[in-house]
């Protein structure tokens, strides 16, 4: 018979054969998700159609996108005392191929001043670029690359059809991310917040222009360009485009005589108001009252005078000062043009030769304009 010394291990062996078997092979617990899924989830059949259309459009876009990476010496204190090397200074911009040879079109502000410029194509390419011509007005800059072949050319639209609430892309470089896309619509076609523009309805819109979008596209949903994105207002809630139609008036002049020859007469003017209309013995308050008129300019050789009321150039009919502004800036340089006006509230008419705009020392103050960013200082 089997002492109590002998049961003992024998209680413990069956103990521990019991509590494996019913404890199992060993396995972790996952953990519980924290979250919900909906993997057969899917936007209506005409949503997802639009967003098909739309990222197919951006894909399809994309590859006429530059980058343009700019640098300019800047001088520092000890740099005015010649006393060290002037430090160079790094600014982007983004820019878009209008021509297969290599033509680059972007902001003027983007390449002032620059010492040196880097185009990066969308494939990653690198190539040096040189500015071809440049105007300050409108803020339009056309640079050109060498060597590059296979381009993605973006095809420039009709800005006069472009209607307002009509969808738009804003394609850029914005904080020097790259290739990036914003969608929103057009919000207004009007004048630019600045006088120096000449006359020239822009692009309003609220798809995103932030820093770095200076020189980009503004596309439309059939993929043509209507507008090159230039400026942004202060909060960048909208941001502002040159018209493409604008851009096809100034390619081939920036592409030839690398800058624009604008039409200037030499006046200063005003709107018509209803106590001019009186004080002036007009039928109605409409054309564009002059101000004054610049001694040895093109209105004062042509017999114009403060207090004529002009009404129509070469029979063109103008109602606002812009009228007249774009009307002047887009005529050639030279060409004698015949100006209709009322003058001590009789008709009168004046031939006037059409003289080139100088430059900022001609243009009277700004109104507050959007700001640049991404300008130099």
């Amino acid at each position: 018979m089997p002492t109590s010394r002998n049961r003992v291990p024998a209680v413990l062996f069956l103990a521990c054969a019991l509590l494996l078997g019913c404890a199992g092979p060993a396995r972790a617990e996952s953990p519980r998700a924290i979250w919900r899924e909906s993997p057969d989830a899917s936007p209506a059949p005409e949503l997802q159609r639009f967003n098909n259309l739309l990222a197919d459009l951006a894909e399809r876009l994309k590859p006429g996108l530059v980058h343009v990476r700019v640098r300019r010496a800047t001088a520092s204190q000890s740099d005015a005392d010649g006393e060290g090397p002037a430090t160079p200074r790094r600014s982007t911009g983004s820019g878009f191929i209008v021509d297969a040879s290599g033509l680059v079109v972007t902001n003027a502000h983007v390449v002032e001043g620059a010492d040196s410029i880097q185009v990066k194509l969308a494939d990653g390419r690198r190539f040096a670029g040189r500015v071809v011509g440049s105007d300050e007005r409108v803020d339009l800059a056309l640079v050109r690359i060498d060597g590059a072949q296979d381009l993605s050319v973006l095809p420039l639209g009709d800005s006069n059809r472009l209607r307002v609430g009509e969808f738009v892309l804003a394609l850029g470089h914005p904080f020097g991310l790259e290739q990036t896309v914003s969608f929103g619509i057009v919000s207004r076609k009007g004048a630019p917040l600045s006088v120096a523009a000449p006359g020239f309805d822009f692009i309003q819109t609220d798809a995103a222009v932030n820093p770095g979008n200076s020189g980009g596209p503004l596309v439309n949903m059939a993929g043509q360009v209507v507008g090159v994105n230039s400026m942004a207002a202060r909060n960048g809630s909208i941001g502002f485009a040159i018209p493409s139609n604008l851009v096809k008036f100034l390619l081939p002049q920036l592409a030839t005589k690398g800058k624009v020859e604008w039409g200037w007469l030499g006046v200063s003017i005003a709107e018509v108001t209803d106590e001019d209309a009186a004080r002036l013995k007009l039928p109605e308050a409409r054309g564009v009252l002059v101000r004054g008129v610049m001694s040895g300019e093109p209105a004062e050789q042509g017999g114009v005078r403060p207090d004529d009321v002009i009404i129509a150039i070469d029979g063109t009919s103008l109602q606002t000062p812009r009228d007249l502004q774009r009307l002047v800036s887009s005529t050639p340089v030279g060409r004698r043009v015949r100006v209709s006006l009322v003058r001590d509230g009789q008709p009168a008419e004046v031939e006037v030769t059409i003289g080139p705009y100088k430059g900022s020392g001609r243009r009277t103050a700004p109104h507050p304009v959007p700001s640049r960013p991404d300008a130099p200082k």
